[in-house]
Formats: C-alpha cells, structure tokens, sequence
C-alpha cells in the first residue's frame, strides 16, 4: 500500500514558523553573475549535477563529469557544458527544448560547500567552443550553453553530515547491486547478467570520450 501523509505543510507561513526567517547573511549571498570566487570554484570542480525539467514539470537530475575546469566559464553571465558520450537518451537536452529552466550544483572533492547556479539553457554547437572543450581529440558534438540568473555558495554541512570526503566513515557497499544487475531487472531484458556486465566494462572503458 503507498504511503498515505497525515500532517501536510500547505503554506509558508507553517514553514517559517518552524524553520525561522532566513538570516541576513543567507538571504544577501545570492548574486546574479559569476564573479572571481564563484569562477575560481568552477574551474576546480569535476562534477556539476544538472537539474531540468519538461514542460509538464517532470524532472531530471543528471551527474556530468570531467577533469576540473571542463565546464567553461565564457563570461560573467554565461557557462559552457560539453556532452560526453553517455547512454543517447538526451534527458536534459530533450528538457531543454521544451523548459530552458535549469539548475547547476558544483563539487569540489575534498571541500564541504558547493556552488549553485541556475538560470536559461540552449543547446548549440559552436564549433570554436566545441573544439575548446576537446579531450583526447575528441570533440563533443554539442554543449548546454548556461546564461547565469542566481549563482551562489552553499554552506558545507549536508557534506558534513554524508561524511562524504571520511573514508573511513563510508558505509558498506557489500550486497549493493551491481549497474549491470539493476540494468537487468529494471528493463525485464533477455540478456545474460555476465553479457550486460560486460557491455558495461567496456563502455565504462571505451566510450568515455
């Protein structure tokens, strides 16, 4: 049976009176561009997690990952994504036609805090841009062009709290299902566990760029 909710927050005066007014500091450290701290930020960080959403309000939240500085910040205003070769079903690209809305969270290993950004997207394939962002001479076909509306940092404690950079403070990954596993009982497929695990090897191997 699914969960039925019994108490449900309805307006945001319940919010507030729970959580308290926002504090001056965090209501102040929101800007609208990418200035040297937040640019310093993006060219340390290899992961950015994607936010978009179609027109109906369904969601996608993406991981894209790359060595520090893969996500090019062209001006105050704007940020360049490259594709990588992935699983071809173009979520956020296809998103991005329908709502340009989107949202960006920034990761730096080993840091507490992270930089978000939200703002419009395009798609483009401006071949200058592209080929900037090659790697292993292989030049991504397109890239989500950013234009920046809210940027900010993040306090650390979610980080903090996952002990995410704690090694010793990881849990036991013992009896997770492997991609491969998942891949299979999700897609109901006829394929066999060790072919998938295979596929997955090598496309984790070859197909990285």
């Amino acid at each position: 049976m699914m969960y039925q909710p019994t108490n449900i927050i309805e307006a945001e005066k319940e919010i507030r009176d729970l959580l308290g007014e926002t504090s001056e500091v965090s209501a102040k450290k929101v800007i609208d561009h990418i200035d040297d701290h937040c640019r310093a930020w993006i060219e340390r960080s290899p992961f950015v997690v994607v936010c978009t959403a179609d027109r109906n309000g369904r969601m996608d939240v993406a991981p894209k990952g790359d060595p520090p500085g893969f996500v090019k910040v062209l001006d105050a205003k704007t940020l360049a994504i490259p594709d990588r070769p992935g699983n071809r079903r173009a979520d956020s690209f296809l998103n991005i036609l329908e709502n340009p809305k989107i949202g960006l969270m920034f990761v730096v290993p080993k840091r507490g805090e992270v930089v978000r950004v939200s703002g419009s997207a395009k798609i483009v394939r401006d071949s200058q841009l592209l080929e900037s962002m090659a790697i292993n001479g292989r030049v991504p076909a397109l890239a989500i062009l950013v234009r920046v509306e809210e940027a900010f940092y993040h306090c650390g404690k979610a980080m903090i709290r996952s002990r995410m950079w704690q090694p010793d403070q990881w849990p036991d990954i013992e009896g997770l299902p492997s991609y491969a596993q998942a891949l299979l009982d999700h897609g109901h497929l006829s394929r066999s566990l060790t072919d998938l695990e295979e596929l997955v090897t090598r496309n984790e191997r070859e197909r990285l760029y």
